[in-house]
């Protein structure tokens, strides 16, 4: 089963903001403090070559006060930081270093875990009521979500629990999950709109490696390993695929969108293109009927293009020449469907 390509990709709002520690007894707290903050941002934005590498960092943001617009005090000796995201996709870009923008696949974890001692449960994006004598493994489930939901958001990857709720139950168990069913919880998330499914097994109380398999663009991927390493890698497969290089050429695409049946439906389609970080520019060159064709010139060609319009709700339609072959890539033809 493939996953549904009309899953929308959820925006990232805190992309460039990172909570660090702050060390009140350094020289400088304060620049170290943005330097951390900006090396998370940059972990997020652009991949672990650059975020990680604090030499590079330093060539590109000599001075990362400058690109801070707001601060504040966080919990236990900790300073939040919010930096001007345009201004350092400006510098990424213009050095050629590939930038991931907000926009970015959703991805639904299944994670089953067997605690021991006969106790075995899914992880639900919340904890069901318990008796008292129950609350251990409410504890305990509540800490390993936040602690995966903790490695995502540094990474900058959406990523969501199942509800649990009367519907899911009925169609994924325990045993699918742990036994490796995974075609049934593919049928069971549509219900999510995700992108990507995550599907992990863990058994803490043993030395057995915990088990994951990944499903994103009808492939699949299986790791072994804790959630610090698996998820990571997940972050970065989807930015190979979606973040693209300052110095990628800028092509012109021909996409012509059908469905715009009013003023609001092409506003909407008008807003939507402007909020693509891969579009330089765009053009209306035609209006025939519900159709409107753009000249758009992007940065990395029309099959960047092409997965980001699939990906902001856009339904990709076949386009056939007059001899009935498929079009070149160069032409692109698209539903609108708020």
């Amino acid at each position: 089963m493939t996953l549904p390509g009309g899953a929308l990709a959820v925006e990232v709002p805190t992309l460039f903001t990172a909570e660090v520690p702050f060390d009140k007894d350094a020289d400088n707290p304060r620049d170290d403090a943005y330097k951390l903050a900006l090396a998370e941002v940059l972990l997020r934005v652009s991949g672990s070559d650059l975020g990680s590498n604090q030499d590079a960092i330093d060539a590109l943001f000599p001075n990362p006060t400058s690109y801070v617009v707001q601060f504040r005090p966080g919990e236990e000796d900790t300073l939040w930081v919010s930096f001007d995201g345009e201004a350092i996709e400006r510098v990424l870009r213009g050095s050629g270093q590939t930038v991931w923008g907000a926009d970015r696949p959703l991805t639904l974890v299944w994670l089953a875990v067997d605690w021991g001692q006969g106790s075995r449960e899914i992880i639900g994006a919340d904890d069901p009521e318990r008796m008292v004598d129950e609350a251990r493994s409410i504890d305990r489930n509540k800490l390993l979500r936040e602690r995966i939901l903790e490695i995502a958001e540094r990474r900058g990857l959406p990523l969501v629990f199942p509800l649990l709720d009367t519907i899911d139950l009925q169609s994924v168990t325990f045993s699918d999950i742990w036994g490796g069913f995974d075609e049934r919880i593919l049928d069971a998330s549509e219900r999510y709109d995700a992108n990507s499914v995550l599907i992990g097994r863990i058994r803490p109380t043993s030395s057995r490696r915990e088990n994951w398999s990944y499903h994103f663009g009808g492939e699949q991927r299986s790791w072994n390993g804790p959630p610090e390493a698996v998820v990571p890698q997940i972050a970065e497969l989807l930015a190979a695929e979606f973040a693209v290089g300052g110095n990628a050429p800028i092509e012109s695409v021909a996409l012509t969108v059908s469905g715009i049946v009013s003023v609001e439906s092409y506003g909407g389609l008008q807003r939507l293109l402007a909020d693509v970080s891969l579009i330089e520019e765009f053009m209306v060159t035609e209006v025939a009927g519900d159709r409107v064709t753009y000249r758009v010139d992007v940065r990395g060609g029309a099959e960047r293009l092409r997965r980001a319009l699939r990906f902001n709700g856009l339904v990709e339609q076949e386009l056939l020449s007059d001899f009935g072959n498929i079009e070149p890539a160069s032409s692109l033809e698209f539903y609108y469907n708020p």
